[in-house]
């Protein structure tokens, strides 16, 4: 059985700060599920009940469209070395764009890695910790470079030609906040 908590407590922040990856859920009202890994330093507590962490450019946007039309969002946690834990942030997210005042507020919080796109700020309701035992053990070789290279490779132009072709809108239709943006210009 899980342990519930109503905030991020010093051990569970020292915990998340520790993890080399976490894992976001997300789901609209209907459709698929999404549920995406998230490698390098883009994720940071803002308070107990605050986080948020800079997205960078993927195949897919199915979170940011999610959180606009169901605001609904679960991060993840796991120990991969070291003594077992699972730990989960249950919560409410939205999408702060580039150029918005926001933005400007939460954006200097991080290392703008090449590929940006969003930033997701999510408002913690429930922290939820649990054993993690049969999770196997795995050692970390370091981050993989692969999709800042090809960010940088593709230069602000090719990015936003990207977002145009790849991150309108979600597998089941649902606009992004990027895609109302650029359709709007």
């Amino acid at each position: 059985m899980g342990t519930v908590y109503n905030s991020i407590l010093p051990e569970h922040e020292a915990f998340i700060n520790e993890q080399k990856m976490f894992f976001v859920g997300t789901a609209a009202s209907t459709g698929h599920v999404n549920i995406s890994p998230k490698g390098h330093d883009v994720f940071r507590i803002l308070s107990p009940n605050q986080v948020a962490y800079l997205d960078l450019t993927g195949s897919g946007n199915e979170a940011s469209a999610h959180v606009t039309e169901s605001n609904r969002m679960t991060y993840m946690f796991i120990s991969f070395v070291g003594k077992p834990l699972i730990l989960r942030l249950y919560g409410n997210g939205r999408v702060v764009l580039p150029n918005t005042e926001e933005w400007d507020q939460v954006a200097p919080l991080f290392e703008l890695y090449p590929g940006y796109r969003q930033i997701f700020v999510s408002e913690i309701e429930i922290v939820k910790t649990s054993c993690g035992f049969s999770v196997p053990l795995f050692s970390y070789e370091g981050d993989r470079d692969t999709l800042l290279k090809w960010a940088e490779n593709k230069g602000a132009e090719g990015l936003q030609q990207y977002w145009e072709n790849k991150n309108m809108e979600s597998m089941d239709g649902f606009p992004t906040p990027i895609g109302v943006q650029l359709k709007g210009r």
